[in-house]
């Protein structure tokens, strides 16, 4: 049972702290998990943090139930998934009750200003990590390289795509890069 609080309490502390939403808790999520609590390895935090982005659902929320589910089950992947959410919850809930235009409060406003740039840094500080551990192979990293320029080349341009279908893509492709490379080894003998 005290495994199950500390799964609890170590998620809702992520969701306490964690300002701009699941990309910016990514690396909160790997600091705690990986390395801290040494609960995942590095190749799952990768392998989890896609299989969080593809599927339905906030990516930390994602990321908590299969951390939780990991270490204890069922009942680990509630304590850590109610862990994550109730902070924001709590929080939400309270700033409704009591303030109706709260981003209208001129130092509220600026706080959140400087938030969402030390958002920004997070999910750019993650994204680095994950490409640093990443197997690196010609492909991968081309196929990483195009990815990256499509999502700049969109944004720059302002024609609004899902990441979803990038994914989609690159998932496509590489099955097709899988199938072909062993048809070819399978051409050899």
């Amino acid at each position: 049972m005290a495994a199950i609080f500390e799964l609890f309490f170590t998620f809702a502390k992520i969701g306490l702290f964690t300002f701009g939403g699941g990309y910016a808790m990514i690396p909160i999520i790997e600091n705690t998990c990986v390395e801290n609590k040494k609960w995942i390895t590095d190749e799952e935090m990768i392998n989890m943090t896609v299989i969080a982005e593809s599927t339905p659902g906030p990516i930390a929320i994602n990321c908590s139930t299969y951390v939780g589910f990991k270490q204890k089950g069922f009942l680990g992947a509630v304590a850590a998934t109610l862990g994550v959410i109730l902070p924001s919850f709590c929080i939400i809930f309270l700033i409704s009750l009591f303030l109706d235009n709260f981003l209208s409060i001129k130092f509220i406003a600026s706080a959140f200003c400087g938030i969402k740039c030390a958002v920004g840094i997070l999910i750019v500080d993650a994204a680095v990590k994950m490409f640093k551990k990443m197997k690196k192979t010609v492909f991968s990293v081309l196929l990483t390289a195009a990815a990256f320029a499509l999502l700049l080349a969109f944004d720059i341009f302002s024609i609004n795509i899902s990441s979803i279908i990038l994914l989609i893509a690159a998932a496509v492709i590489s099955f097709a890069v899988c199938l072909i490379t062993k048809a070819g080894r399978a051409d050899e003998k």
